[in-house]
């Protein structure tokens, strides 16, 4: 059976021994930080299964860690834990990518309950992308490039290894303009009218050796929105 990692982000250090305990106790292998910066950097340097993340943090506070995770592991469980109990508060986290949220004071029961249920459905959520097999090369999301097989390299900007990875990270799903600007860059698309989600794509699949029309892995979904689709006999 496997052994969960769980990463916990709180700067108190008697609530954080107290979460470690807990989660340790019901079987979770259970990690810690202090601080934004230390959470940040170990949420992206180490493999974990889920994040429980204070929202008021020293340094760089608990949104701005979110949104870091998000964009680079996409695919990565987040609960929220804040004594913020503000809707806005809420609603914000939610919509920069959380999974689910817990207000202080919690009891541990609660928490627990709550880590199980994200658990429970994080199997069905897409598996998080580091190598893209395309038609003629090999994405690299961990080295930001595109290799080609004939010896040709070209770099990949942040943005552009982002919007790529989410997009592979939900393969045969269209996923909508909004989406994409929620999730990727993550802003709020009501009321936006803006084309830089498709300048994007069209500058990805001249990187990628595509047609500006797509036919290649970049699908358009007219009035949709845009679909990864591996290329035939990838795995």
């Amino acid at each position: 059976m496997k052994r969960y990692r769980i990463l916990v982000v709180e700067d108190d250090p008697a609530i954080r021994r107290g979460l470690v305990d807990a989660l340790t106790i019901e079987g979770y292998e259970a990690l810690e930080a202090g601080d934004g910066e230390a959470g940040l950097h170990r949420a992206l340097a180490e493999p974990f299964d889920l994040i429980l993340l204070d929202l008021m943090l020293p340094g760089r506070d608990g949104m701005d860690v979110l949104r870091e995770v998000r964009g680079a592991r996409p695919v990565l469980p987040v609960i929220i834990l804040t004594a913020r109990g503000r809707e806005e508060d809420r609603v914000g986290g939610l919509r920069l990518g959380a999974d689910d949220y817990v207000v202080k004071p919690f009891s541990v029961r609660e928490l627990l309950a709550r880590v199980e249920a994200v658990l429970r459905r994080s199997p069905e959520r897409p598996v998080e992308v580091t190598e893209l097999a395309i038609p003629g090369g090999t994405a690299d999301l961990n080295r930001s490039e595109v290799r080609f097989d004939d010896g040709r390299r070209c770099k990949l900007s942040e943005r552009e290894m982002a919007l790529l990875r989410y997009l592979a990270s939900n393969p045969g799903r269209c996923v909508s303009r909004d989406e994409i600007l929620l999730r990727v860059w993550q802003m709020d698309p009501r009321g936006i009218e803006t084309r830089t989600v498709d300048m994007h794509v069209a500058r990805l699949r001249e990187k990628l050796g595509e047609s500006p029309s797509g036919g290649g892995v970049l699908a358009t979904v007219r009035g949709k929105g845009y679909m990864f689709t591996p290329p035939e006999g990838a795995g």
